[in-house]
C-alpha cells in the first residue's frame, strides 16, 4: 500500500530540496526491502528521487548491525551520571558543613 507523506513528514528547506523525518525514511526503506516493488517505483510513488532512496537504503544497510550491537555509550553515560551524583552529594555535605562553621563563628 502506497501512502503519500503527510505534511509534517516533509520539511521544506527553500530551494535546496526536501528533508524527510527519520520515521518516513525508515518506512520507505522497509518498503524497498520487502521487495514487492522496485525501488524506482516506490520513489516515484512518494515523489522522491531514486538516488535519494538508494542512499537511504545503503545507509540503513551499513548502520543496521550497529542497532543490534551492544551499545557501550549508554553504559558510559550511566557510569558518568553516577559519578557526578556522588560528587554532587559530597559538595552538598561540604556546603552544609561550611554553613554550620560560618554560622557558629558569627
Amino acid at each position: 500500500m502506497v501512502r503519500l507523506p503527510r505534511r509534517e513528514e516533509v520539511i521544506n528547506v527553500g530551494k535546496t530540496g526536501n528533508r524527510y523525518t527519520p520515521r518516513f525514511q525508515f518506512q520507505v526503506v522497509l518498503e524497498i526491502l520487502k521487495g514487492d516493488r522496485e525501488a524506482v517505483e516506490i520513489a516515484r510513488a512518494y515523489g522522491i528521487h531514486p538516488g535519494t532512496v538508494s542512499c537511504w537504503k545503503q545507509e540503513f544497510l551499513n548502520k543496521g548491525p550497529e542497532l543490534f550491537g551492544k551499545d557501550t555509550t549508554l553504559a558510559q553515560y550511566e557510569k558518568r551520571i553516577s559519578e557526578l551524583e556522588r560528587l554532587l552529594g559530597r559538595k552538598e555535605v561540604e556546603i552544609a558543613l561550611l554553613k554550620n562553621f560560618t554560622d557558629g563563628s558569627l
